[in-house]
């Protein structure tokens, strides 16, 4: 991970670099393009701060190894305006946006769109190009007319197949109100692999920063980042940073590794504004909690990769169990949630015996897509009352216990009760984002 210095130091250049970067839908290539131009623009002396709208957490990853510094969830349907409006108040901010430009929850505001429009900042358009040539300029002229409350300053073309394709995209777009930043050709050194729940961890890549700085490489050769560099989103005056999540203790054990790695960084920085210690431990490595924690804390990731491992582990568990009997607060979160349990059963159907801590069992073996904002409501005995989160796993559950949670869904539909709760041990598949 690079070290990019100062979290506040001014831009180089004197002129501030802020804006998001969007697609006209998923699978445009905006997280390799977003990490390229973080990683150029850092080559260049930007000290960038990377964000990423939406719940998502593999994205961050990339985000903030281009950056050297952690990347933020900005989440107008999960996350308060003013923590939104707080957490972005950065000189050099780059903004991944989520799905297509202006894709949301159907009950309200949630889009990139809804993002670049609260913090005023100008769009980058991140285009496919790989199946077209001069359509792409109805494509782009609907985007930047279809609503006028957000700008829309440029656009990239990925996945470009040849010179004369790039000539006829750029014909093509000359007659729209839009500039042409950069043509991308088709190149495999720009693609990150994906799984089930999305790309690999970038902290799975041995080489990620090689590979990083490979795609700033390339994207500085074919994008025209002086007019990048001219894109300065002002900033706006933030309100101050709205009291956080309240931490579940003051001296927090974080289970922390390639098992374990779904933490937002907003929630675990408002942990520590609030006072709290975070002591990270990792269960993949056998390592027991903090002894003197008042509160642990298991993280989502992927437990079902390394199930084998984590049933061989026995001083993790017996610290989990220990924290458990001594009136410590043990939450678990999706992959948390199934640490804690029974038994989590493998994609080939093998059983792998968990911290038994809550009655249930969870299987890769019969898998369900399931996807989608919770609002959630708790009685108050362990957690904050109204909490928001989001759901997206494909375990499904063989057993469960005593809920934890009433959830509804973005468009307020109640689901019935999730989650499961045994005396201060808790966790359900629902990541939780902020407070309502």
């Amino acid at each position: 991970m690079r070290n990019n210095g100062d979290a506040g130091a001014a831009s180089t250049s004197g002129r501030l670099v802020r804006f998001v970067v969007a697609a006209p839908h998923s699978g445009s290539g905006k997280t390799v393009i977003t990490t390229g131009l973080i990683a150029a623009l850092a080559a260049r002396g930007r000290s960038v701060h990377p964000a990423k709208v939406g719940p998502d957490y593999i994205d961050t990853a990339f985000l903030a190894a281009a950056a050297g510094r952690p990347a933020l969830n900005l989440d107008l349907w999960a996350m308060r305006p003013a923590l939104v409006a707080a957490l972005a108040d950065h000189d050099d901010l780059v903004v991944e946006g989520v799905m297509g430009l202006f894709d949301g929850p159907s009950s309200g505001v949630g889009s990139t769109a809804d993002i670049a429009r609260l913090l005023a900042l100008p769009v980058v358009l991140v285009v496919d190009a790989s199946r077209q040539s001069q359509s792409v300029a109805a494509l782009v002229h609907g985007f930047a007319t279809f609503d006028r409350t957000i700008t829309i300053a440029g656009v990239i073309l990925t996945r470009v197949g040849s010179v004369k394709h790039a000539r006829m995209l750029r014909e093509a777009l000359a007659v729209t109100e839009l500039a042409c930043l950069g043509t991308v050709p088709r190149d495999e050194r720009l693609a990150f692999p994906s799984r089930h729940l999305g790309l690999y961890q970038a902290g799975e890549y041995a080489d990620i920063t090689e590979r990083i700085d490979a795609i700033g490489r390339i994207i500085s050769g074919v994008v025209d980042l002086p007019a990048i560099e001219a894109l300065d989103g002002p900033r706006r005056t933030a309100p101050a940073l709205p009291d956080a999540l309240p931490p579940p203790g003051q001296r927090i054990a974080v289970a922390s590794d390639q098992a374990f790695s779904f933490a937002y960084a907003h929630i675990l920085d408002g942990w520590r504004r609030a006072g709290a210690s975070l002591h990270p431990f990792s269960p993949l490595g056998d390592e027991a909690p903090d002894p003197a924690a008042d509160a642990v804390v298991l993280p989502g990731g992927y437990p079902e990769l390394y199930a084998g491992r984590l049933a061989a582990g026995t001083r993790w568990k017996a610290g989990l169990a220990a924290a458990a009997a001594r009136g410590a607060l043990v939450v678990g979160e999706c992959g948390g949630y199934m640490a804690l349990g029974e038994t989590l059963v493998d994609a080939d159907g093998a059983p792998h015996a968990m911290a038994g801590l809550l009655p249930i069992a969870t299987s890769f073996a019969t898998r369900a897509r399931t996807l989608g904002y919770r609002e959630l409501t708790h009685d108050g005995g362990l957690l904050p009352r109204r909490l928001r989160g989001h759901e997206f796993h494909y375990a499904t559950i063989a057993r469960e216990g005593p809920p934890l949670f009433e959830a509804r869904d973005a468009d307020g539909r109640a689901l019935g009760p999730i989650g499961t709760r045994v005396g201060t041990v808790c966790g359900s598949f629902a990541h939780v984002i902020d407070t309502v």
